[in-house]
């Protein structure tokens, strides 16, 4: 996919997030298309260690409108990374995660159409589909979020489509499935699945399946996400829609518990969740020209190699 990108002058972009665990995935990708990177975070959940010497650092809070504002200028386009993922920590806290996803949002729209950036891509997640009947999840499907981090991107997603139609501003969403990959969260409130179960067996320790584990997710493998992210720099479709971007294959937790290996401890299911999702990603090759390369097999096996496990 590297091939398919071609720039026709250096330009300037910004990556709220960029010291995260995708955002700095993303950010190493456009410096390595020879772009100026600037990048905003509050290492609330990033790292330092994850951005190298040659992008630009403002350390803000996108929930401070005026802090960010002079972040924006001269930018062609933004990379609206920064979150407080993960559904737990919604339920837990939810006026301090709506701040972040839902009013830190809108600020960086605004900082956007102020200093006319030609395009925002928004990162949004599946989890505003909530609990679907029919298989695979597409964007025409009404939006069902069961808890406030899905609902939090959902409004997020919906503000990103009103600057559009209000202000004529370039913007699109690109609906995460179940991201994981180098970089992801290995403790605390942030970590996923995949990062939970290879730390447990590092430890020695039994691997934590909530529920029966026969819940299914479409793991996608940041690479993936990154390469969808750079040819949405440019597509030529920008009107406030939502994408898809996910592998558009979906194994159980089991399975992945099986990939990693090791015993297992039986959790309480958690409240809130999504029994299954599966991406329908047509739109995403029909309008980025976008297609997944990693099977969570090859990307799991990945992981366990780099963490000496394999």
């Amino acid at each position: 996919w590297r091939k398919l990108f071609r720039m026709s002058s250096p330009r300037t972009v910004l990556v709220t997030g960029g010291a995260g665990f995708i955002g700095s995935n993303l950010v190493d990708e456009l410096l390595a298309r020879d772009l100026k990177v600037r990048v905003i975070d509050n290492f609330a959940t990033g790292s330092r260690k994850n951005l190298g010497p040659r992008a630009e650092l403002i350390e803000a809070d996108i929930r401070d409108g005026e802090a960010i504002r002079k972040a924006f200028d001269g930018i062609d386009c933004v990379f609206h990374v920064a979150a407080l993922p993960r559904i737990p920590l919604s339920i837990a806290k939810p006026v301090e995660t709506h701040m972040t996803n839902v009013v830190g949002t809108l600020n960086v729209l605004i900082a956007a159409r102020d200093a006319k950036v030609r395009r925002v891509i928004y990162s949004g997640s599946s989890s505003v589909y909530g609990d679907q009947t029919v298989m695979p999840l597409v964007e025409t499907m009404t939006a069902n979020p069961l808890n406030p981090y899905a609902l939090q991107k959902y409004v997020g997603e919906q503000y990103t489509r009103m600057f559009h139609r209000l202000f004529a501003m370039e913007t699109l969403t690109l609906r995460y499935f179940n991201v994981y990959g180098p970089r992801m969260a290995a403790e605390g409130a942030y970590v996923t699945v995949i990062s939970a179960f290879i730390a447990a067996r590092r430890r020695g320790e039994p691997l934590p399946v909530h529920g029966d584990g026969e819940q299914t997710r479409d793991f996608t493998y940041v690479s993936d996400v990154v390469a969808a992210n750079i040819l949405a720099m440019d597509a030529p479709v920008a009107d406030g829609r939502a994408i898809n971007v996910g592998a558009g294959h979906n194994v159980s937790i089991n399975r992945i518990a099986d990939l990693i290996g090791g015993q297992r401890a039986r959790l309480e299911g958690r409240k809130g969740d999504m029994r299954n999702t599966l991406a329908d990603t047509s739109e995403a090759t029909r309008i980025l020209g976008w297609r997944p390369r990693v099977s969570v097999e090859e990307g799991v096996k990945q992981l366990l190699r780099a963490d000496g496990l394999a």
